[in-house]
């Protein structure tokens, strides 16, 4: 579980800029860029960027630029005004000599940098399993968000090479065009260095700071360093190499995010491992040894000393002195999964989160004081083990993983509470899951699911993060340089609940918007005219305008997109027309309305910054292009005037824009050719502000959705600064001007928990989902919510309306006899060690919980008794004896009813797992087949324990199969354990025993078995659908009844006919009925009236399959002749089979079939036939020719070879199909 991490959210703008800039040979030269984010404090590497030749000239400078955060800030730190783009890679060098352009070359893939907002002490890869937490979506406020939800995004190659900009001309080129004020610094001096780091707060703040270094890449460190200091906002600066020591050489500089005059610098562990500390912005410094090699730092989000650090051997350090004195906190913890508390949910400000690995190899969340972390007072909040890089502390909610052989299991602690397993729709199976944000009080998730490969599932959560609904599916991913996935998600700054996105559908991307949190999407429309005035004819749905939508992960570059909340409705991004997305023939589009329209204002890319607050605009050319102009826009980017910041085409590496909120200077960097310094342009842009913004150069703008008004259940209007005005915005600038409650209406609810959306919008349950369960701890005389499929999206502000008929409902609590009971150990094992604590978890899923008496039984003569459930909440505790098999069995009773429910416990025996393969139905007095698969199935030796027919006592074996024979009527459970190496395992089905009954075979419309997960729990509920819809046309009472869905694919599945209990007085009326029912049956399947819906959309016909063993099973022997000569039939084709198999080698298409199908065991079904000789018929003997075995071949090897053992599967030998 890995957090996407960013920009976080700060009172002051701290960045810093790696600068590197490398002259290798003219023949082999290269450049790399890496970044991090506010909140890493090690570098990232991404990449490496790559210059090619054009023109022959091979002499090129190479440039690595680098941003890294100069202080970690935390989310009660205060709000980030200025921070606009969560960061993403972007092609920001350019080589260049003699004339000669020479383009940077990303290749293929873009990175994307994750962002963080909350306790994330530096960068993290996304992994491809696993959880991760986005640590936040907004820098600050939640009206701050212009950055991508997940923190990823991709982008392709630019077309800005050596093409000339048609947009030059563009724009009202004034002859009394305002000068701007610039200077010009360059690192003189420093040309041998390649690596150069830039800090500038620009909150109330004149100093900037440069560290310069030259990383030798042959022995991989630092070997010299100079410091720069400027006073003057980067007019001027003076090196500091003889206030840190002139043979000191420096790898890191830090600033503190609460107090940025306390500035940390690291030196190079080659040398020696100290760090200089400064309380006067760098004027001077105070040189303290370490014990240790800081890898990374993690600053408090409120306390401006308090620091914690990680080292190279994974150890954990804390400071309450900022950096002077260190004190070890916890050895072994992972890797950046450690955070500071949460002001207003952590009691102790100084408390730390952490993950740390046990001994013996696990990993358990620890919680202790930074200064007090002692064994005896470290905590545990949760008391199992979990997945390593699991762990995710973030706004009110914690994440972790645990590890489980089955399926993904997540869990959240929401304030602090309790951690409760996350709910996902049941069948979503994710292979990986990510936490995008946990801001505006819900949760937001990527989940990959069992069949996506390169798409995401979003997730949206209720407020306490338990229960998911979907909000988009097969939302796009890019895979990254560094192999980090990148999803097409962004957030628009300043409107809440807006969201752009960008879906894989029908084997296109299309981009799509939402204004109400992904309840609603729909495609942009297109500009109607192009930049010279040409009709544009794009028709939804056919052609719309698709847009770019990974940001910067430089900072100091705008990215394919940009929004700012301080200028709402206004979103400029890269994009193209057409039917889908492309990378090619892409231009610059702009947004004044919030999606709603679009304007072309470049036909080829650009970076473009919002200025003064978003009230103007500025863009420059993409950095593969030299140039000494820039472009302001005071009208939303109708008109573009143009201005000079340098009298040399500079090549733009980065820009730092309004860093401070009234000094208006932005700073340019670059070169000018690769045989340049570096070189810094300050620049005053005050002078292009005619005056100050008075009350007459504001309008009103009111935010709409294709001219609905209420976006988030409100009416919300803004004042804007009319098109067109050369004014400066105040500080006393308000965005929103008045918000006003809309009537709720049916587009502020979106689905509940286990509800899907159909094709007439309403919300209906999923076919997995029992709307009338109850929660057990709903008692009598006490009211639960009951849903009505809908839920309030979060943070919709409509009021009256349609909210009360969608908002749950209180009823009170039904009187209800237990269901659902299980009987589980805390571990999860089904073994124990002798004389060691075993606690027993009892779970019931519907029942009065107060007033249900619970009674577990040890099985070793002792028993405990409850009177409710709640006293049993923490597990039942148990000390074996001895050694042995012991039937622990749980019953829980009230008024109306009781449930019970067994576990074998082995003592001082392994678990191992196993899957029980028998009939569903079987004939009384006839013996039957019972075997067990073990899974994996490399030889070995196990012990099979089989409880048959409701005994108590079990069957020992060492073969993986057994034959019994029931002698009465009824349901019997049966039960099977193994048992190997330390390993055991049980699984337990049920079986029908009568005198006789019928049966058909049925099958699919193909549709089924795309959505088809190969789990018993969906076999049983696409059963039970199944049987649903049998009755619907058939009147048969449904506990006589039973269908069964066999594993693997093509799906397919028998359906039951049984007898009333007891009707062997009556038996040949009983077959008449019988037949009558299995004829009706059969032609309501062969009419195709036997259908269920899936999901919306997706309906599924069931067939007859038409296949007829005999007429009817029972146990008469007046069949015998037929069976004689099924039985003959058999023989021969036994025979058949077995020369084949003989010979097998010399036919090479059956050698390899064999080889496979030898790995093959019988899960289903083999009831007995009519006589007690009849051999059992399986499906792969119905087929002899090499075509029909093939394509059986092909259909289980495409499944894996987990699959091939299920997907042959016994037909009954004696059933009428």
């Amino acid at each position: 579980m890995e957090t996407w991490t960013g920009f976080c959210p700060s009172l002051h703008f701290a960045l810093g800029v790696w600068l590197v800039i490398t002259a290798h040979s003219f023949q082999n030269t290269k450049a790399e860029i890496s970044y991090a984010s506010r909140r890493s404090l090690v570098q990232l590497h991404t990449g490496e960027l790559r210059a090619k030749p054009t023109d022959g000239l091979s002499a090129v400078k190479n440039i690595q630029v680098e941003f890294r955060e100069l202080g970690i800030v935390r989310p009660n730190a205060g709000k980030d005004e200025d921070r606009d783009n969560a960061p993403d890679l972007r092609k920001n060098t350019q080589s260049h000599r003699g004339g000669s352009n020479r383009k940077a070359d990303l290749g293929d893939d873009g990175v994307a940098l994750p962002r963080a907002k909350r306790n994330n002490p530096e960068f993290a890869e996304l992994r491809k399993s696993g959880l991760t937490g986005q640590a936040d979506l907004n820098h600050g406020t939640s009206e701050e968000r212009g950055s991508l939800l997940d923190g990823l995004g991709s982008f392709g190659p630019s077309r800005a090479e050596l093409r000339k900009n048609k947009d030059d001309g563009r724009g009202n080129k004034q002859q009394d065009e305002p000068k701007i004020t610039s200077d010009t610094f360059a690192l003189t001096g420093d040309s041998a260095h390649n690596h150069a780091v830039v800090y500038w707060s620009g909150q109330n703040s004149s100093v900037i700071l440069i560290l310069t270094k030259l990383y030798d890449f042959h022995i991989g460190s630092v070997t010299e360093s100079t410091l720069w200091r400027s006073s003057d906002s980067g007019s001027t600066y003076e090196k500091m190499n003889d206030k840190v020591g002139s043979k000191t050489v420096l790898s890191y500089l830090y600033v503190c995010p609460t107090n940025k005059r306390k500035i940390m610098v690291l030196t190079d562990p080659e040398f020696e491992s100290s760090v200089l500390i400064s309380s006067d912005e760098g004027a001077s410094y105070q040189k303290y040894r370490l014990t240790f090699y800081i890898l990374s730092l993690l600053f408090h989000h409120t306390e401006e000393d308090w620091a914690l650090a990680y080292s190279h051997d994974q150890k954990l350090y804390s400071s309450l002195d900022f950096g002077r004195k260190w004190q070890l906190v916890h050895e072994h913890v992972t890797p950046t999964r450690f955070y500071w508390s949460v002001s207003g949910l952590d009691k102790e400000s100084d408390l730390v989160h952490m993950e740390a690995h046990t001994p013996d190899g696990s990993v358990q969340y620890v919680t202790c004081r930074a200064q007090m972390c002692t064994e005896a007072k470290r905590n545990y909040p949760f008391a199992g083990h979990i997945d390593i890089s699991s762990l995710v502390v973030q706004d009110d909610y914690i994440f972790i993983q645990v590890p489980t052989t089955e399926r993904a299991t997540y869990y959240v602690s929401y304030k602090r509470d309790v951690f409760i397993q996350i709910k996902l729709p049941k069948y979503s199976l994710p292979k990986d899951l990510h936490i995008v944000s946990t801001d505006e009080k819900q949760v937001f998730a990527a989940v990959q699911e069992w069949n996506q490969n390169d798409t995401y599932n979003l997730y949206l959560s209720d407020t306490r993060g338990i229960f998911f609904t979907l909000a988009m599916e097969n939302v796009k991913t890019t895979k990254g340089i560094g192999g980090n996935q990148m999803l097409d998600l962004y957030e628009v700054a300043g409107i809440r609940g807006m969201l752009i996105a960008n879906k894989r559908q029908d084997n296109q991307v299309k981009t799509f918007i939402t204004y109400n949190k992904g309840r609603d999407w729909r495609l942009l429309q297109a500009p109607a005219t192009d930049l010279d005035g040409n009709e544009i004819h794009c028709i939804l749905p056919f052609c719309s305008l698709h847009l770019q939508l990974h940001t910067s992960e430089n900072p100091y570059l705008s990215g394919a997109i940009s929004t700012k909340s301080s200028a709402p409705g206004i979103i400029v991004a890269t994009g193209n027309i057409g039917g889908e997305l492309s990378y090619n023939n892409v231009g610059m589009y702009i947004s004044s309305d919030a999606g709603n329209s679009w304007r072309q204002i470049f036909e080829e890319e650009h970076n473009i910054w919002f200025l003064d607050k978003g009230g103007a605009l500025v863009a420059v050319k993409q950095p593969s292009v030299p140039t000494r102009h820039l472009w302001v826009s005071f009208d939303e980017g109708r008109q573009w005037t143009q201005h000079s910041f340098s009298s040399v085409p500079l090549f733009v590496d980065g820009v730092l824009v309004e860093a401070g909120a009234e000094n208006q200077i932005m700073t340019f960097f670059g070169h000018f050719s690769h045989r340049s310094e570096w070189q810094l342009i300050k620049i005053d842009y005050k002078s292009i502000f005619s005056r100050k913004c008075t009350e007459e150069d504001y309008q009103t703008w009111h935010l709409h959705n294709q001219g609905e008004p209420c976006i988030m259940g409100q009416k919300q209007i803004y004042m804007k600064r009319r098109p067109g005005n050369y004014c400066m915005l105040g500080n006393d600038y308000s965005r929103i001007l008045s918000a006003e409650s809309c009537i709720c209406r049916a587009h502020d609810f979106e689905c509940d928990y286990g509800y899907e959306r159909h094709g007439n919008g309403n919300c209906r349950p999923s076919f997995w989902f029992n709307p009338s369960s109850t929660s057990k701890s709903c008692s009598l005389g006490q009211n639960y919510l009951n849903s009505t499929g809908y839920r309030k999206v979060v943070l919709n502000n409509c009021t009256k309306g349609v909210k009360e008929m969608y908002t749950a409902r209180k009823q009170q609590c039904p009187r209800k006899p237990p269901k659902g009971l299980s009987l589980t150990t805390k571990d999860g094992k089904l073994a124990a060690n002798l004389g060691t604590n075993v606690t027993f978890l009892v779970h019931l899923d519907e029942g009065d919980s107060i007033r249900t008496n619970i009674q577990l039984d040890f099985g070793d003569g002792i028993a405990v008794s409850y009177s409710n459930l709640s006293w049993a909440e923490e597990g039942i505790k148990h000390v074996y004896k001895s050694a042995g098999i012991f039937s622990v069995t749980a019953l829980a009773e009230n008024s109306l009813g009781y449930d019970t429910t067994t576990l074998y416990l082995h003592v001082t025996c392994p678990v191992e797992h196993i899957q029980l393969l028998s009939p569903f139905v079987v004939i009384r007095n006839k013996e039957v087949n019972i075997s067990a698969v073990v899974l994996p199935t490399h030889p070995r030796t196990v012990t099979y324990f089989w409880w048959l027919g409701n005994n108590t006592e079990p069957i020992v074996t060492l073969a993986g199969s057994v034959s019994y024979t029931f002698p009465n009527e009824g349901m019997y459970s049966l039960t099977v354990q193994v048992a190997a190496a330390n390993l055991i395992f049980q699984d337990t089905k049920t079986i029908a025993v009568r005198d006789f009954f019928k049966s058909l075979l049925l099958s699919f419309s193909p549709n089924l078995d795309e959505f088809n997960p190969d789990l018993s729990e969906w076999r049983q509920d696409v059963g039970r659908v199944v049987k649903k819809a049998v009755l619907q046309v058939a009147e048969f009472p449904e506990e006589q009844l039973l269908v069964a869905v066999f594993p693997g694919v093509p799906t397919a599945a028998e359906l039951f006919l049984l007898p009333h209990k007891n009707q062997s007085h009556d038996k040949k009326k009983s077959e008449e009925e019988l037949d009558q029912i299995s004829n009706i049956i059969v032609s309501a399947l062969n009419q195709n009236l036997v259908e269920f819906e899936l999901k919306p959309g997706v309906r599924v016909i069931v067939y007859n399959t038409q296949l007829t063993l005999a007429p009817l099973v029972d146990s008469n022997p007046r069949h015998r002749s037929s069976a004689m000569l099924m039985l003959l039939s058999v023989v021969f084709l036994g025979l058949a089979v077995f020369l084949i198999y003989k010979f097998k080698r010399k036919i090479p298409w059956l050698n390899i079939y064999a080889e496979v199908n030898q790995e093959k065991e019988q899960e289903m079904i083999s009831s007995v036939g009519q006589a007690d000789n009849m051999p059992k018929i399986t499906l792969n003997e119905f087929s002899s020719s090499k075509e029909l075995m093939e394509k059986q071949l092909d259909s289980t090897v495409k499944r894996g070879v987990a699959n091939v053992r299920e997907s042959t599967r016994e037909i009954p030998n004696c059933t009428s199909v």
